[in-house]
């Protein structure tokens, strides 16, 4: 599967996790690393808003 956003790209997440309650449900993050796919064969990403840099797979994450 090859990835769907790039580097610098802007995304929101699909639906906010419980520990998202520090940043609004509207945030914007960047993508700044492609991650090679799981085992199921979902690719990932790191994306960071402000201080804040998690680890998603790409069914988490839209486009802005």
């Amino acid at each position: 599967m090859s990835h769907k956003f790039k580097v610098r790209q802007l995304v929101r997440l699909k639906q906010p996790g419980f520990s998202d309650g520090q940043t609004s449900s509207a945030s914007v993050y960047e993508v700044v690393r492609l991650m090679p796919a799981d085992q199921t064969g979902e690719v990932s990403y790191r994306i960071k808003s402000g201080a804040i840099e998690r680890a998603v797979r790409e069914s988490e994450i839209r486009g802005t």
